[in-house]
Order: structure tokens, then sequence, then C-alpha cells
């Protein structure tokens, strides 16, 4: 018998850019419009991950990645592709917003931070 089932993992992308608001309101939901490249067809956007800790948000693009001989990589030079995270402001204090921008040459996680203060 043919096993024909997909298998697939998850893969954690960069941000390739993002636009914030320059304040928040108290209290307000607004929608952070991010972008992302797939390196490969078979990379499909399954979420966003997202880290809270206090008013500091780490956020990157969740991929599900199909398990397959057929992926076709994608030219880095393609439009970014576009998601929305929408962010609720629940503390008075500045967010500090950390989007992963991918690794150095040490394998070490690069994240590019950006302050957002709140105003009631």
């Amino acid at each position: 018998m043919d096993d024909d089932s997909v298998t697939y993992h998850y893969e954690i992308l960069a941000v390739d850019s993002y636009e914030l608001p320059e304040t928040f309101t108290f209290g307000e939901t607004y929608p952070i419009k991010i972008y992302y490249k797939r390196p490969t067809t078979c990379h499909g956007f399954d979420g966003f991950y997202y880290d809270s800790h206090m008013n500091t948000r780490t956020i990157a693009v969740q991929s599900i990645v199909v398990n397959s001989n057929n992926c076709v990589d994608i030219n880095f030079n393609d439009p970014a592709l576009e998601a929305t995270l929408n962010f609720s402001v629940v503390y008075h204090e500045t967010y500090i917003f950390k989007f992963y921008k991918g690794k150095d040459e040490n394998g070490e996680d690069i994240f590019e931070e950006v302050e957002v203060p709140v105003t009631d």
C-alpha cells in the first residue's frame, strides 16, 4: 500500500517590513501590516509567532512547509506578501516591538526594535 499522506513542518520567517502607527490610543485595536517573503512555493502562511512579555511584543511570521521534492525557490526580488496582525492596546506604557529579521552569520537571531508610545 502506497502512503500518499502529505507531511509538513513549521518554519519561522523573517519580517521584511511592517507598518506601525506613530502612537497608540489606550483601549483601541490596530491592524498592523506585516510584509514577508516565502523562500519556496512549499511555504504557506500559518499565522504569526507572537510572544508577549509585559509591554514587549516579539513578532515573526509562522509558515507551514509541505515536505515535497517539487518545491520551487521564489525570487527574493518578487514583492513581499502582506499579512495583518490585529493588535489591542491594553497597557498605558510604551510598547516595544521586536520584529524578527533572520539570523546573523553566527546563527544568532536578529531583531529590529521599535517603540510606540501610548496616549489616553
